[in-house]
């Protein structure tokens, strides 16, 4: 958390800021500003599709930056909910529905049942749980989101972001939470984080792709984590990708898809600063987390639906499954809806530049 925290914070910052100096430098020059849209447009879903079960509101007043997952022939659809929109306080949701249904373009007759099963209830995430990034194991869930709340630091209450973990059993109770934290000997610190995915599990270590942001900069990082101490050691995190001159900022966008052994697919999004938009693109990381192939733009705002929003010229996150011979994108659109987006994985694969095999 930028500008306080424990006893030796500043240690942590200091070091992250040196990694952060270089990866400005060294990672430009990687991508263009060009945009080869490869994504067909099969449906949006807006509030009035999601059919809420377990709250007094029967839908939200928006549902967006979705998590995914393909279970058989089931697609798993985590949207982000609001509300109430005085504070925009966010929630997570789940649905499931045959994955070829929805990915004919038809809408569902009827609005889909969707059931609240992560929520604030502590007050690092009072002011929302955001953007989740999902991961199925045998019997259980690991959801990667965003805690927006408010933390006790050095004695002061910060209002900040961080990267939470959730674990659910198969019916989606939630069995732990809490968010991650950067060690560096004795010293910890919580920078704000969100935007994280999962690469490689084992027991209880993990590799994470991951966005913590560190003096106000954001980039695309890689780290180990402990899931069970809720860290990530200093010396493990090196960032991946950056921003070029035309954009403010990076970020991941979605969860991996494994393609080998050790090859994963993974969306990141660049903030325009000529337009402001939001715009997707993919790459290859190993187990460790580190870049071996990266694309162009290849999914960007266009149209009334892809413009115009909470946030316009907006597509970001957060689900990403491979379904038959199809790389399937399901995404926030504007914060106002999801789309699904669609591309042959061979034609996805072909926007990839190789940097190393």
């Amino acid at each position: 958390m930028s500008g306080s925290g424990p006893p030796g914070w500043e240690e942590v910052e200091r070091a992250l800021w040196g990694k952060t100096e270089k990866g400005l430098k060294e990672l430009k020059g990687l991508r263009k500003p060009d945009i080869r849209d490869v994504f067909e447009r099969v449906l949006y879903l807006g509030p009035g599709d999601f059919l809420i079960t377990n709250y007094h509101r029967s839908h939200p007043i928006e549902a967006f930056n979705p998590g995914a997952a393909l279970v058989g022939e089931e697609l798993y659809i985590f949207p982000r909910l609001i509300f109430e929109f005085y504070n925009y306080v966010s929630s997570v949701g789940v649905v499931k529905h045959r994955a070829e249904e929805l990915l004919s373009g038809r809408k569902p007759e009827s609005p889909l049942p969707t059931r609240i099963v992560l929520w604030p209830r502590k007050p690092w995430e009072r002011l929302g749980c955001e953007d989740p990034r999902v991961l199925k194991l045998p019997g259980r869930w690991l959801v990667l989101y965003c805690g927006k709340g408010l933390y006790k630091l050095a004695g002061q209450t910060v209002k900040t972001d961080a990267l939470a973990l959730a674990e659910m059993d198969e019916d989606f109770n939630v069995l732990r939470r809490g968010y991650f934290s950067v060690r560096k000997g004795d010293n910890i610190w919580a920078p704000s984080n969100r935007d994280s995915a999962f690469l490689k599990l084992e027991g209880r270590e993990a590799t994470l792709a991951t966005r913590p942001v560190v003096r106000s900069v954001k980039l695309c990082w890689r780290a180990r984590a402990d899931l069970e101490a809720m860290e990530m050691p200093e010396e493990s995190l090196e960032p991946v990708i950056g921003p070029e001159e035309w954009e403010s900022h990076v970020g991941w966008s979605t969860n991996t898809v494994e393609l080998s052994n050790d090859e994963y697919l993974i969306g990141w999004h660049g903030v325009s600063k000529i337009d402001f938009a939001y715009r997707e693109g993919l790459a290859v990381l190993n187990s460790e987390g580190e870049l071996l192939a990266i694309s162009d733009y290849v999914l960007s705002p266009r149209g009334l639906y892809e413009e115009y929003g909470e946030t316009c010229s907006c597509i970001f996150g957060c689900g990403l499954v491979r379904y038959k011979e199809f790389l399937v994108w399901v995404g926030g659109v504007c914060d106002a809806c999801i789309g699904i987006f669609r591309a042959e994985l061979d034609k996805a694969l072909e926007t990839l530049r190789w940097l190393r095999g």
